[in-house]
């Protein structure tokens, strides 16, 4: 084709995906700019500015939220990976159960996390839930799964662990299964076998796809709302309050929208820099 007519065909491609480029940014910039233009106190008479800012520092609430919000992402991610890439390791090594487990193991990512939520409510029920009534049936006492200021956070983990260690496990198995296998025979060669092997060779080559699980879920952990908001509302007191719960009830509850943004505004820098983090560090690992 003439370089003519090369330019004419890149020419029209820009043109025809410049609808989607201007809606996208439209997604994006609009919500962004408007809700920083609230969180500096835009449409308030009294005119804030950066005293909304200035309030998050003395706010006890907010560093309790912040804790709360950093705590379930460092333990949700962390019993993720290290059960999804156990799962994966399963599923790698065992053919048959790979052909008969994993559409199977699709099904709770797929589930929409109020579903999740609802089936955790009905399965942690203090007195007819079942994970009670398993307690109970080998002699221990039950349990006020969501009810209880020193479990609640642990199971809000635990539910999200339960819904997406499944997806962590296929982004893992396809990482593994894409391994170069003579690094493998080089291995064996030299005695790494067994835990040795898996230690020395397969993590560090399941490096960068780790990572990228981790970019994945961070964004997902760091904004979580859907199942806290279902299940325990932030309670009891504060236990589940994350950034996002704390948020939603000062913007929408107590119609402090103001300073609910700049809290937003707050936890998108700690997303960002967060997806940076492991962008950046998954850069340094990639063999």
């Amino acid at each position: 084709m003439p370089k003519e007519g090369q330019a004419q065909v890149a020419l029209s491609v820009r043109w025809m995906v410049l609808p989607a480029v201007i809606l996208t940014l439209a997604m994006v910039v609009f919500p962004l700019g408007y809700a920083i233009y609230l969180s500096f106190g835009g449409g308030s008479a009294s005119g804030l500015g950066v005293s909304l800012y200035a309030r998050l520092f003395s706010d006890p609430v907010f560093w309790s939220s912040l804790k709360i919000t950093l705590g379930l992402f460092v333990a949700a991610l962390a019993l993720q990976l290290v059960l999804g890439t156990a799962l994966a390791l399963l599923l790698n090594r065992y053919d048959v159960v790979r052909g008969l487990v994993r559409t199977a193991i699709l099904s709770p990512f797929m589930i929409p996390p109020v579903v999740v939520g609802m089936i955790a409510i009905v399965v942690l029920d203090p007195g007819l839930g079942a994970a009670n009534w398993v307690l109970q049936s080998i002699g221990l006492p039950p349990l006020l799964w969501l009810a209880s200021p020193e479990w609640s956070l642990l199971v809000v983990a635990l539910i999200d662990t339960w819904q997406w260690t499944p997806f962590v496990a296929l982004i893992v198995l396809g990482g593994l299964q894409s391994l170069p296998g003579r690094v493998y025979e080089a291995a064996e060669i030299d005695g790494a076998i067994g835990l040795k092997r898996f230690w020395y060779v397969t993590l560090p080559l399941l490096g960068p796809t780790l990572l990228t699980v981790a970019v994945l879920r961070s964004v997902d952990l760091l904004r979580f709302f859907d199942i806290i908001y279902i299940t325990t509302q932030g309670g009891p007191g504060n236990a589940t309050t994350t950034l996002n719960i704390y948020a939603y009830k000062l913007g929408f509850e107590f119609m402090d929208v103001g300073y609910a943004s700049s809290l937003m505004i707050a936890l998108a820098i700690i997303v960002f820099g967060s997806v940076l983090f492991f962008t950046v560090l998954r850069k340094k690992v990639t063999w």
